[in-house]
């Protein structure tokens, strides 16, 4: 894909961030555009890099590690590492991540603290919120725990929530479970919220997120792995 397709969806995709911006009356700049880059090849990331972006998301922990090293010349680039990881992993989000959007566990927060150094990791908890066996997080009723043992590390900072609800459902099926992570988020003092992709942002950032992670609008189908 060139610099000026790549423009052309990230100017579709802008133009939804503003308008669902409008509608919950929220400037712009309230949420981040993170750029689900997994799978894509760094080439694919140097295009999205030229058309402006700077933000970007991976699932996978050695493939971070991997982009992260291959892309280390551009200036500004900013990883967020956005899956799950296992601890034994874990020190390839602590060197490489700006913003970790997957704790679910203590043992892995305590290996991201154990391994990170200059300067604290933004960490946002992980929320099964619809309660889906496939899906990684954590129940609700943990989240307040779980948010007390990780404010007790150093070298982590919790800043916010995650949720990823059900997929290949119409977006305002998912409203309810944007609304009661912005709730729980408020209820423990947590101001940012990663939620929202490509097919349901726009309800997502009318409930408050912070951060939406969007692949599949912006680089096309994922390539096989």
């Amino acid at each position: 894909m060139s610099v000026d397709d790549f423009k052309a969806r990230l100017v579709q995709v802008e133009t939804a961030i503003a308008h669902a911006c409008e509608r919950a009356a929220r400037p712009r700049s309230a949420v981040t555009l993170v750029a689900v880059s997994k799978r894509h090849p760094p080439e694919a990331i140097r295009t999205a890099y030229a058309a402006g972006l700077r933000d970007f998301g991976e699932n996978y922990a050695q493939e971070l590690r991997d982009k992260h090293l291959a892309l280390s010349a551009l200036p500004g680039l900013r990883w967020h590492a956005i899956g799950p990881v296992q601890p034994k992993n874990a020190k390839y989000v602590a060197k490489a991540a700006h913003v970790f959007h997957a704790l679910e566990r203590l043992d892995v927060a305590a290996e991201l603290s154990r391994r990170r150094t200059g300067g604290a990791l933004p960490c946002f908890i992980e929320v099964n919120v619809a309660g889906e066996q496939s899906k990684a997080g954590v129940r609700a009723d943990e989240v307040p725990r779980l948010v007390e043992q990780v404010r007790a590390l150093p070298n982590l900072t919790v800043v916010g929530l995650t949720a990823m609800p059900p997929l290949n459902v119409e977006p305002e099926v998912n409203r309810p479970h944007f609304r009661a992570v912005a709730a729980l988020a408020k209820s423990l003092g947590l101001t940012q919220l990663s939620m929202g992709t490509t097919a349901d942002f726009g309800v997502a950032i009318e409930e408050g997120a912070t951060h939406v992670r969007v692949g599949t609008a912006l680089f096309g189908e994922r390539p096989e792995a």
